[in-house]
């Protein structure tokens, strides 16, 4: 047998031969496309790399060999049939596309079928050449249909949109040229700066030139020179292969209208149109800061219409309603451009006087402003007649601030009233002493309840042991018209001096018993709610019966409700005020003595009447613990609370010194600033539902 050696000098040729064809099947199995070729005679498949094959399921050695229909099916062959001719006769290469189904699933191709030809220009086999384009019809077929989707969205838009490529328009919806007028014909090719109002074009070409995606308010010019607010939300996308400028044009007209109707309506007041005390505050406080340092005087004049709530009650809010529009229009009827007049609530209004000579100008106008309003008007086919009361401060004279000027307006106010109604004071420094003051706050007090104008605060009551919650206090507070919110202190003498301490206590008992009730359904854990009585309250007669009945109607458990007495409050008649308590007892309401400490209770006597609590009083509470006097005293208190099975709590608790040596000392329950300033109720709800969940996290 003859052997080459395959070193010799003839086994070089085949051995090269052998590394081309190795290297060609390489390279054609690692190129991205199905490569085959035909024989144009037998359709025989003669070469297939490695994904023809595999495509067809074959594999590159038993496809060879294999005709056409064999290779890719009767049906293929027979679809393919007038491309294959066009090689075979025609001797052109053809391209088409086709579905093929591949072991990988369905795809979509593009066969590339190229003539072999002999150095006669015979056809002697074709080559074939496939390639996977699914990926890129996929994509045309997603851009397509992104593009009918843009198409559809700018038509079917409420809000202008606008294409435009380096600053010129291409095209725009309905709504962007209904806004400016035009048509599309009329814009398209034009610059986009056109539209623009003169003062906003630098901002707009600014934003052009760096292509940036942002969101601003600019100004359009519409076809007939009309401004109109737009914003314009603008991005850069792909549209038709090419990249573009898209910008949505929302009309801001209406959003503008809306926000002027909201700052028009929190500034001004509804019924009568004119500035609300919020405006007039802002517009004085405004106004003062110039006049500082100047020789600018400025005149505040306090109008309140006389008996305003008969007219109310007998007639009717309608004609009450009548009445005030009547009184502003002629307020301002009667006053230069430059004064501004204003209506605090209710029948109550201001005027600020500017740019006047002397004293007497002010008074001129004053009594221009009565005579105006005290003329007749018709009102359900009556003539109907009421006068006002108007008071006078001055700047710099009566008041610095705009509260100090207000306050003082008032209270000449009330001063004109209280002399016979239907005229004018100015401001006297007499008129604030305290009896002055307090016949104001008396008129004051007698309108409050009807207004609405107390509210109930709340204080926590909580363990010493562990700050747990155990109740809380109920603390009136009073939103004043003109001087804001007051304390206690500041009113509650005056009530008790003119009687008026029953309605007003009988309201904090109510108030206090809804939240109560409200607290107790909700779970909250606040029981007792304590509320204080004043001397007045507890002496009246039948008031156990109106605590009862206070209970009965609010629907309350007695147990949910605390009432604070003085402790000298107790040292009256004793079998009345024991049997009172016994009385409040049977309801299930508890008794607490309050500043205990202060009076002149004696042992004895308290051990006689049902007590449930006696609170240590702020005074020897503040100087714990360092005061020795006051220390002894607040032991003593809580083991005589300890021996009479009392509970002891101690009130104005505001540092961790005097926690500590009250629960170290057996002290009860603590309230104090240290645990909570007074709340209001909602803020208290807020306080004690975070407290809870604070101590559930612990």
């Amino acid at each position: 047998m003859l052997r080459i050696d395959p070193m010799s000098a003839d086994a070089k040729p085949i051995i090269a031969e052998s590394a081309r064809i190795e290297l060609l099947r390489l390279i054609s199995d690692n190129v991205p496309a199905a490569i085959a070729y035909y024989d144009a005679a037998t359709l025989q498949c003669r070469f297939a790399n490695n994904r023809y094959a595999q495509t067809f399921g074959w594999t590159t050695d038993n496809i060879v060999g294999r005709t056409l229909p064999n290779v890719i099916g009767e049906e293929a062959a027979t679809q393919i049939g007038p491309q294959v001719d066009m090689v075979l006769k025609q001797r052109a290469s053809v391209t088409y596309e086709r579905d093929l189904h591949a072991p990988e699933g369905r795809r979509q191709v593009e066969v590339n079928l190229l003539p072999h030809l002999d150095a006669a220009g015979d056809v002697i086999g074709c080559f074939v050449l496939i390639s996977d384009i699914t990926k890129f019809r996929h994509a045309e077929r997603a851009l397509r249909e992104s593009e009918e989707r843009l198409a559809k969205f700018m038509q079917a838009s409420c809000e202008g949109i606008v294409f435009h490529k380096d600053g010129f328009v291409t095209d725009a919806n309905p709504p962007a040229l209904q806004l400016i007028g035009y048509t599309l014909e009329e814009i398209l090719g034009r610059k986009t700066l056109e539209f623009i109002a003169p003062d906003h074009v630098a901002k707009v070409a600014s934003v052009i030139a760096s292509r940036q995606e942002t969101a601003y308010e600019s100004v359009l010019m519409n076809k007939h020179g009309q401004r109109i607010p737009v914003e314009f939300i603008v991005r850069t996308m792909m549209r038709n292969g090419e990249s573009m400028r898209m910008t949505i044009v929302r009309d801001l007209r209406d959003r503008h209208a809306a926000q002027a109707r909201i700052h028009h309506l929190a500034h001004h007041d509804t019924l009568t149109g004119l500035p609300n005390r919020r405006a007039f505050l802002d517009y004085l406080e405004s106004l003062l800061i110039g006049a500082h340092g100047g020789d600018s005087q400025l005149a505040l004049l306090f109008i309140d219409l006389d008996h305003f709530k008969r007219v109310n009650d007998s007639l009717g809010h309608l004609v009450g309603d009548t009445l005030l529009r009547t009184a502003a229009s002629r307020i301002t009827g009667n006053l230069r451009t430059t004064d501004i007049v204003a209506r605090l609530g209710g029948d109550e209004f201001m005027v600020l006087l500017t740019h006047f000579a002397q004293r007497g100008d002010v008074a001129e106008v004053a009594q221009k402003l009565l005579q105006a309003i005290e003329a007749p008007l018709h009102a359900e086919g009556r003539p109907l007649s009421v006068t006002a009361s108007l008071g006078i401060a001055l700047f710099p004279s009566d008041g610095s601030s705009a509260e100090e000027l207000i306050k003082h307006a008032d209270t000449a106010m009330y001063l004109a009233k209280a002399r016979g109604r239907a005229q004018f004071r100015f401001f006297d420094p007499a008129m604030a002493t305290s009896a002055y003051a307090a016949m104001v706050m008396e008129g004051e007090l007698g309108q409050a309840l009807q207004r609405g104008e107390f509210e109930l605060y709340f204080q926590p009551q909580v363990s010493a042991g562990n700050g747990a919650i155990v109740g809380a206090e109920a603390l009136i507070r009073w939103h004043h018209p003109t001087r804001g919110l007051l304390l206690p202190g500041e009113f509650i003498p005056v009530a008790e001096q003119q009687r008026l301490m029953l309605a007003i206590g009988q309201w904090v008992l109510r108030d206090a018993a809804r939240y109560a009730a409200r607290w107790n359904e909700m779970g909250l854990g606040i029981a007792p709610v304590a509320v204080n009585l004043s001397s007045m309250q507890f002496q009246a007669p039948f008031f156990v019966e109106a605590v009862e009945q206070v209970l009965a109607e609010e629907g309350v458990d007695g147990r949910l409700i605390e009432l604070e007495l003085t402790e000298r409050m107790l040292m009256d008649d004793l079998s009345e005020v024991s049997a009172k308590l016994r009385q409040l007892a049977a309801l299930g309401i508890r008794v607490s003595v309050d500043d205990f400490g202060t009076g002149y209770s004696s042992l004895g006597h308290l051990k006689e009447l049902p007590i449930d609590k006696m609170k240590i009083d702020i005074s020897f509470v503040k100087d714990l613990p360092e005061n020795r006097g006051s220390a002894a005293i607040t032991r003593a208190i809580i083991q005589m609370a300890r021996s009479l099975g009392i509970t002891a709590i101690a009130e104005g608790v505001e540092t961790e010194a005097q926690r500590l040596y009250l629960a170290l000392n057996g002290c009860d329950e603590l309230q104090g600033d240290l645990i909570s300033k007074p709340l209001s109720a909602t803020d208290f709800e807020a306080w004690v539902l975070a407290r809870r969940t604070s101590v559930a996290r612990v």
